[in-house]
């Protein structure tokens, strides 16, 4: 399978593809989970996310470092980072630059490439341009990562709706023109 890349807004089905593939992969699994439980409702929200997946699958909290449990994680395994979105949140909460970020996540693609694997992440993207600087830097900053995620990801896929499409027909389609 390889690195596979799944895109989409809030609620559009990209954890549970993400839980389906891991599933389907029938290797030991490694879920390295990017959300801090900040408040209630977060909590609420990673317990469920917590109860979609199997009992069997070992989960790595990594809000800030995504790349030390994907090199402790055994060559077999199967691995899961939901999602880029927080990752990136909280590394910008944390002080570091677009340039940091991006060369982390290269890095982390690097580590990923050899590695069967999904990663989630929000296309953040299609709506209004934010009306702060922090909201318009996440915003270009996460949109940089996805780009470079989706170019090394052998299968990049956008969910809409709890629908997958998958982006490489359409770069196919536009070849063709």
């Amino acid at each position: 399978m390889a690195l596979v890349l799944l895109l989409g807004g809030a609620r559009s089905g990209k954890s549970a593809m993400a839980v389906q593939l891991a599933a389907d992969s029938q290797a030991p699994v490694t879920f390295i989970a990017t959300a801090s439980a900040g408040d209630d409702e977060m909590a609420e929200r990673i317990r469920r996310h917590r109860e979609s997946r199997a009992a069997e699958w070992k989960t790595v909290e990594a809000p800030i470092d995504v790349l030390a449990p994907i090199r402790a994680t055994p060559a077999g395994d199967f691995i899961v980072i939901d999602c880029l979105t927080l990752w990136v949140a909280n590394l910008l909460g944390g002080g570091a630059g677009a340039a940091e970020i991006d060369s982390a996540a290269a890095e982390t693609v690097r580590a990923l490439q050899a590695r069967d694997s999904v990663v989630v992440s929000n296309e953040v993207g299609l709506g209004i341009v934010p009306v702060n600087e922090l909201a318009r830097r996440f915003r270009d900053v996460l949109g940089s990562v996805n780009a470079l995620f989706a170019q090394a990801a052998d299968r990049a896929v956008l969910m809409v709706a709890g629908r997958a499409l998958d982006l490489a027909s359409i770069e196919s389609v536009l070849e063709r023109r």
